[in-house]
């Protein structure tokens, strides 16, 4: 499952994640990231880190705004199944557009409410996101 974070702020880089699941021991409580607190996103990233397979794609803010936000997520979900280090067999993407790859995929439509690996794959990349943000605003003080 492949989703983003970061598509609406005005601020920041856009993040996707992809999720392959284990068959078997996988983390309870998984559900769309909009839906969980930081802090249960915070523990289901560190679990989904430990039992699945993970990768993180960013595309940063001078990327944004050289090819727009929607390009620059597309470029993300690419980086983030490339970072997974395997060939899926299958993609299943949050949304109804998906990058120009050679991987077999499918769009899902609200597919972080519908499809476990999206769900994962979102609290991961809204995790890393925040974690980037907060980063940031040690960076720059007042920056919140």
């Amino acid at each position: 499952g492949v989703d983003e974070a970061g598509r609406g702020p005005l601020a920041g880089p856009v993040v996707a994640a992809a999720v392959v699941l284990p068959e078997r021991g996988v983390p309870r409580g998984i559900d769309d990231s909009k839906k969980l607190c930081a802090n249960a996103r915070a523990a289901l990233s560190a679990r989904l880190y430990k039992v699945a397979l993970v990768g993180v794609g960013v595309a940063s803010v001078e990327e944004i705004d050289r090819l727009n936000i929607y390009h620059a997520t597309l470029l993300a979900m690419a980086r983030a199944v490339d970072a997974l280090g395997i060939a899926p067999g299958m993609v299943l993407v949050d949304g109804n557009a998906r990058p120009r790859w050679d991987h077999a995929s499918v769009t899902v439509v609200g597919g972080d409410s519908l499809c476990l690996s999206i769900a994962a794959a979102s609290i991961v990349a809204k995790h890393h996101r925040d974690s980037l943000m907060i980063e940031a605003d040690s960076a720059h003080p007042g920056y919140n």
